[in-house]
């Protein structure tokens, strides 16, 4: 008898998506100078969510200027334990909204909305609680004492974790006291939008944090603009190594988390059925799309034929269904990486 997919509790009428969305700089939403824009989809039912300001040169111009003034201003300057106030209010202000942005998640990206819900979102929330407390501590982080903010960060993020992503970038920056430009992936921009409605809801300054969607040109011009301090990039070691190219002799700090492949090494003396569970979730945890996907098995040969039958009959278990479906074996969305 085939299972009935029952639908999750988390219904999508809990988020209210716009028709459009423009680019956030100094504090506001803002169409881009030439009127450009491009939709982003539901990558399971190809369903159109919205259109999305695309930025060009001079809005990257507008967004670096914003944040420029920011540190400058009010926010370079500010005591630690000033700036982690701010943090701490974006941190409880995901806890609050933490279905609407698992929900919206789910929907830009494709992913299951069991890891968005119970991985993405509160992983998000813990980083900036998490760096709120150190805000007022970094004489003790190891950089040395008084240590200062670099300045203004550009920060380029892929898709596969839009939200957690950006919360990587975003959080360590700001208790430092820089001030950023953050790029999403064009394919999952409405996260990180949502993302910059908190930071008005947070009361944080203006130039603080800024957004500006576009695909690969948009990256290309922060990445390598002249008012940027430090680049931080995720994405493929292609991409990044045009960066590094870019920057290079510039004297503009960078860091890049590109793709790799990790190996499962199982010895004879290993549980099997500990390890075949380890091996399934480590390949298909996220569809796949992680940097650190257990993408090689190393097995003593002694073992190898019983792994390879129980692995195998753990990956038939995994059934593939829409994002927000609730499947009775392991979740894998319909996310593909095209």
């Amino acid at each position: 008898m085939p299972w009935e997919y029952a639908p999750a509790p988390e219904s999508r009428e809990i988020v209210e998506i716009a028709p459009s969305y423009g680019l956030f700089v100094d504090g506001e939403f803002v169409p881009a100078e030439g009127g450009s824009e491009f939709a982003t989809l539901n990558p399971a039912t190809e369903e159109h969510l919205a259109d999305v300001a695309s930025a060009g040169s001079a809005d990257v111009d507008r967004a670096v200027a914003a944040a420029r003034a920011a540190f400058e201003g009010p926010w370079g300057s500010m005591p630690g334990r000033e700036r982690a106030k701010y943090l701490y209010r974006i941190a409880r202000i995901l806890q609050e909204r933490s279905r609407e942005f698992a929900v919206l998640e789910s929907l830009d990206n494709g992913k299951p909305i069991r890891e968005s819900r119970d991985v993405d979102v509160p992983l998000a929330a813990a980083h900036f609680f998490y760096h709120a407390g150190w805000a007022d501590k970094l004489d003790y982080a190891g950089f040395g004492a008084s240590p200062r903010p670099l300045g203004v960060c550009a920060q380029i993020i892929p898709w596969n974790f839009p939200l957690l992503m950006a919360a990587w970038k975003l959080a360590p920056a700001l208790a430092c006291g820089n001030t950023c430009v953050l790029k999403p992936a064009e394919t999952t921009p409405l996260s990180a939008l949502r993302l910059a409605e908190v930071c008005q809801q947070a009361g944080l300054p203006p130039g603080v944090v800024n957004i500006v969607t576009g695909d690969g040109r948009t990256g290309a011009a922060l990445a390598g603009h002249a008012g940027v301090d430090k680049v931080a990039f995720t994405g493929s070691t292609e991409v990044g190594k045009e960066i590094r190219r870019t920057l290079a002799g510039t004297g503009r700090h960078l860091t890049l988390e590109l793709g790799g492949k990790a190996a499962n090494v199982i010895f004879d003396d290993a549980p099997l059925d500990q390890a075949v569970e380890g091996v399934v979730n480590g390949i298909f945890f996220n569809q796949g799309h992680v940097c650190c996907a257990g993408s090689r098995l190393l097995v003593q040969e002694s073992v190898l034929e019983p792994l390879w039958t129980a692995s195998s009959a753990g990956s038939r278990r995994c059934a593939s269904a829409t994002p927000s479906t609730r499947t009775p074996t392991s979740e894998r969305s319909t996310r593909c990486s095209s």
